[in-house]
């Protein structure tokens, strides 16, 4: 019997970011990005964030300035929190369990 098990965890910012295979296994990494933590008031010396929950990237091309821009608060992509996901699939070719 064949089985399939899928895994998944947050990945710490220090790991690597890149996607790995094995015979048996295949992790697949996606980022999602969070709420803007730019502090508006960093020029008076004071904390304001502007509430913006998540990046929404404006209209415009893949790889364009306008799709690094979030529709929602006009700040750049970085200024939002970055999450990664990690998705572990495994194909385990393992006999079933009898039970006893």
């Amino acid at each position: 019997m064949r089985k399939r098990q899928v895994v998944l965890r947050r990945a710490s910012p220090e790991e690597p970011s890149r996607s790995s295979s094995t015979a048996s296994s295949l992790t697949v990494r996606s980022v999602r990005y969070g709420e803007c933590q730019k502090n508006h008031a960093a020029p008076v010396g004071g904390y304001a964030v502007d509430g913006c929950r998540e990046f929404m990237a404006s209209c415009g091309e893949e790889g364009t300035v306008a799709a690094l821009t979030c529709a929602a608060c006009g700040c750049h992509r970085s200024f939002h929190r970055r999450e990664i996901e990690t998705e572990v699939v495994c194909d385990c070719n393992s006999p079933p369990s009898t039970g006893n």
